[in-house]
This record gives structure tokens, C-alpha cells and sequence, in this order.
């Protein structure tokens, strides 16, 4: 299979896995090195480790107890990155219907998802999921 190809199926393979709410599976998409990179400043913002993935993926599981359902859009694979337009949908725990969109992108080494950034919107972050609550940012 051609690497565009071979790195496309892995991440369909990743949305299905937190569709199914399979932790397992997405930490070790990851190479040893890998790292998620959620963008923006929300309390939810930063950049986690390997290690660090599998607690918060549990803890998007947590708060939504129903599942957070991934619909990619499109998606488009070049040499070792493949870009992916998403949409979200569950409902949170405080009772109100998430949505949201994004765009990822991921990036492969050696058939290892080495890096992926994860934009979305950031509001919706902070009203949702961060109960409105805003990072403390030093000027």
C-alpha cells in the first residue's frame, strides 16, 4: 500500500477507535515520541506526551459517558502528513449537546502517528467543556 494511502487507513482507523471509545488503540497508533497538540488557550490546551494520551482520552470519555462521535469531512495525505476536516457530536455531562469542528493534522513517521494538532473552536471548548472557565494567562 503507498505510504499516503497505508497513513490515510491508520487514521481512519484512529476515528473509528474513539467512536468505539477504544483507548488502546489510539495510544498505540502513537510512536514512543509521539505527541498530541491541542491548540488555542483553554484549560483543555497543551501539548501531551505518549504517556499522557491514555488519561486524556479517558477523560473525554468521562465527561462524555455516551461517546463523543468523530465524522470526518475530507481528508487529504501527503509524504508523512495527513490533514482531516471533522465534525463532533455528543452530549457532556452538564447535560448540553456538544458540536464541534476541526481540523487535525497528523503527522506519520515509520507508520507511527508522530505528532498530531488538533484546532478547533476554542469556545465552544471553554463553554462546553471547561464549564466557561478561562486559563489564567500571565502578560
Amino acid at each position: 500500500m503507498h505510504n499516503n494511502e497505508s497513513n490515510k487507513a491508520i487514521v481512519t482507523g484512529f476515528f473509528d477507535a474513539l467512536n468505539r471509545g477504544d483507548v488502546d488503540y489510539i495510544v498505540n497508533t502513537y510512536s514512543p515520541e509521539g505527541c498530541v497538540q491541542t491548540m488555542g488557550h483553554t484549560l483543555i490546551s497543551g501539548v501531551f506526551n505518549r504517556d499522557q494520551i491514555a488519561e486524556s482520552v479517558r477523560g473525554i470519555f468521562d465527561v462524555f459517558p455516551q461517546g463523543l462521535k468523530f465524522t470526518p469531512l475530507s481528508m487529504i495525505a501527503e509524504a508523512d502528513k495527513v490533514a482531516v476536516e471533522a465534525t463532533s457530536e455528543g452530549q457532556h455531562v452538564s447535560g448540553q449537546i456538544y458540536h464541534n469542528e476541526y481540523h487535525f493534522l497528523f503527522e506519520f513517521q515509520d507508520g507511527k502517528l508522530l505528532r498530531l494538532k488538533e484546532y478547533m473552536d476554542t469556545e465552544r471548548v471553554t463553554d462546553v467543556l471547561c464549564g466557561g472557565q478561562r486559563p489564567l494567562i500571565n502578560s
